[in-house]
């Protein structure tokens, strides 16, 4: 696959993890605007747009074979370590522009500028550490 091929992947399946993430959080925070349904909010929505984003990654972006229920377990559990600092920028942007400013466009374009970062970050500890033998 080029380079070119690659980056638009990437850029369309995490423009699509981040709406699903967003949308997710949305839905949420329908029961309430407290800090405990901002806080549900956010981890509900990164888990989706984390099984999104993995799935898409797996076939599209490394090609993934890996096979059977044990491995892929395996393999979903190291997707999701390697996610944990990436989700940590993710959250505190978010949060920050969330405290800052205390509207949903304003939480909204802290998710995104801090799922961009993230996004960048978790590509590279991926390939190195989870998808490590890739058909490319």
């Amino acid at each position: 696959m080029s380079r070119a091929t690659l980056i638009t992947r990437y850029v369309a399946f995490a423009i699509v993890a981040v709406v699903v993430n967003l949308a997710v959080q949305r839905v949420v925070l329908l029961g309430g605007e407290t800090a405990l349904w901002f806080t549900l909010a956010l981890g509900v929505g990164t888990l989706a747009g984390l099984v999104v984003k993995y799935v898409l990654d797996k076939r599209w972006i490394f090609y993934d074979r890996t096979a059977g229920t044990a491995a892929q377990g395996r393999q979903f559990g190291l997707y999701s370590l390697m996610g944990v600092v990436t989700t940590a920028i993710f959250w505190v942007t978010e949060t920050a522009f969330w405290l800052i400013w205390n509207t949903d466009f304003a939480r909204e374009l802290g998710a995104i500028i801090g799922l961009s970062i993230g996004y960048i970050t978790k590509y590279q500890l991926d390939r190195r550490f989870v998808f490590t033998e890739r058909a490319t």
